[in-house]
């Protein structure tokens, strides 16, 4: 008896070293396991490589924080944590967080806390909670926000889609909390901003319509106007991307040679053409409006590039609503909202990392865009109409009075429509054994073809406007319809779009994420239920008694000898 004694405390301290050993040991080196099917735990070797290359502390502040919050906000914000807790363990500790409500004080700390949140440009969203008593309204900040050497960066947690079941959109939003976070803190750690570059001088946008959008991209990059007659090649040299949205005047020779050397170095360009004239404002103003092409001598560049902005307009049943005058009463202008089928929604219906998992993306006269196949060159769709589309070439007389008429479905039976498409590769130069055109100066060789470069071209000038509040001056946020009152995915897809043709480690690859979601059917937990209960209340009691009995007869036989 002395000796099995003995020999158990040998083994219980042999255990109990072991352990120890192992303890010691797994303290020299870092690992992780991840027992999920689809690694929803495992951080990719890219956002690894963004945190192993921190030299300074980021701290991180979620504003996702409360008591009465619903399951799925519950979810996401312990998804959150999971996530960030991922990020600190491979940071070498270069990175802490916080969880933080701001909705907590007096009345008057609240509004403080709510403005100051909305200064940063972190958005609220009011949250309907249903209880036992009835409903009541919450407002809660799904977002974080990065700071890293005195620079700031929010980061949107949510991702609302419109029309998408509330499970579906908060579990693709926890697919893109790896992303968010990883593309946050690489910007903050860039080590000086990359230079974005919106054209004038053709009657782009104004400064008004792009605020929205340049505020939105200034978070992260240094942002301004050029002027392409008289920016240097210097001055190029130092932009990493250049915008043209809504030009309506023709470009010379001589800006079409810049922007081609832009593009022969390296140089990635976002285009939001209108390749055709027609505006809302105008038809408000006039029983009728013609509706004809631009002139804007760009044809040739997007050819030579890999596409064609085709001159015609895009007619679709999925589109957006515009106010329209119906009538007076009692003195007052009645309006009522109307389907207006040359504002499409395009609807993301691709799996590339730019637009998965957006909200409809709101246009406003779109054309169509055709692919030209160039050597070196991929291409890849990322806009398109509705199946419901038809196509209205111009010249073509437009008016309001189109509202009256009920759309024919057997018309509205097109081909989709591409609006949008991304091109990449070694571009050939639209120069090539062409005389350098009068205006430039200098000797500046430009190649015959170009490094590898990355180009959107979106057949829609107003896809990156803001829409203007006329009685104070100020904007809307992009993708805001201040009639609506709809938010669409504009500003989204301007950041995304942004982030890929920029960034060439990939690292939008990482909104490629999937996280199975695991419902339960929720009819069938409705008719087992009482079945269920029964098993799990029923079950273990019967299992402790039975247990008992076999215990207590065990005992007689075994001391009843």
């Amino acid at each position: 008896m002395v000796r099995q004694k003995k020999k158990d405390l040998i083994y219980a301290l042999a255990f109990t070293l072991l352990i120890a050993l192992a303890n010691i040991i797994s303290s020299f080196f870092f690992t992780r396991i991840d027992f999920t099917s689809e690694k929803r735990y495992t951080l990719s070797p890219l956002t690894r490589d963004i945190l192993q290359k921190l030299d300074d502390r980021v701290q991180v502040t979620v504003y996702l924080e409360g008591d009465d919050f619903p399951a799925g906000f519950k979810r996401l914000r312990s998804s959150t944590f999971d996530i960030l807790t991922d990020l600190k363990a491979y940071s070498d500790d270069n990175l802490s967080f916080d969880f933080v409500n701001p909705m907590t004080g007096s009345e008057e700390e609240q509004q403080e806390n709510y403005q100051k949140l909305l200064e940063q440009g972190i958005e609220a969203t009011n949250l309907n909670i249903t209880t036992e008593s009835g409903n009541s309204q919450k407002i809660v900040f799904p977002s974080a926000l990065i700071s890293y050497k005195g620079v700031q960066l929010p980061v949107k947690l949510l991702q609302p889609q419109a029309g998408v079941d509330p499970q579906e959109v908060l579990n693709n939003s926890i697919q893109n909390l790896e992303y968010a976070f990883a593309s946050a803190i690489k910007k903050v750690n860039s080590g000086g901003a990359q230079r974005i570059g919106f054209t004038e001088g053709h009657g782009e946008l104004s400064d008004l319509q792009l605020s929205d959008a340049m505020n939105s991209l200034a978070n992260w990059s240094e942002v301004g106007r050029v002027d392409l007659s008289t920016i240097t090649f210097e001055g190029l040299d130092k932009l990493k991307l250049l915008i043209v949205a809504k030009p309506s005047s023709e470009f010379t020779e001589a800006e079409k040679y810049k922007i081609d050397y832009f593009v022969m170095n390296g140089g990635r360009v976002l285009w939001a053409i209108d390749q055709v004239y027609a505006e809302l404002d105008s038809l408000r103003g006039a029983e009728e409006q013609l509706a004809f092409p631009r002139k804007l001598n760009l044809d040739d560049m997007f050819f030579r590039y890999g596409a064609r902005i085709n001159y015609d307009l895009i007619l679709d049943m999925n589109s957006s609503r515009i106010p329209l005058k119906m009538g007076d009463a009692g003195g007052q202008s009645q309006f009522e909202l109307v389907p207006w089928l040359f504002y499409p929604v395009f609807v993301p219906v691709t799996a590339h990392p730019i637009v998965k998992n957006l909200d409809g993306i709101r246009s406003e006269f779109p054309s169509s865009v055709d692919i030209i196949d160039v050597k070196g060159v991929k291409s890849e769709i990322i806009l398109s109409s509705s199946p419901y589309n038809r196509k209205l070439d111009v010249p073509t007389l437009l008016s309001l009075q189109m509202v009256d008429q009920e759309p024919d479905p057997k018309l509205f039976q097109g081909p989709l429509r591409v609006a949008g498409v991304l091109l990449e590769g070694e571009f050939p130069s639209v120069f090539r054994n062409r005389p350098v055109p009068s205006g430039i100066n200098g000797r500046v060789k430009i190649p015959a073809q170009s490094k590898f470069g990355k180009m959107m071209i979106i057949a829609d000038g107003d896809i990156f406007k803001n829409q203007v509040n006329t009685t104070d001056g100020s904007h809307y946020p992009l993708g805001f319809d201040r009639y609506t009152q709809e938010q669409y995915g504009n500003k989204n897809f301007l950041l995304n779009t942004a982030d890929y043709l920029m960034d060439d480690s990939g690292i939008i690859g990482l909104r490629n994420k999937e996280v199975r979601l695991r419902l339960l059917d929720k009819a069938k937990i409705k008719a087992d239920k009482t079945f269920w209960q029964v098993i799990n209340l029923g079950l273990p009691l019967i299992m402790l008694i039975a247990c008992g009995i076999f215990q207590h007869y065990f005992r007689i036989r075994k001391y009843a000898r």
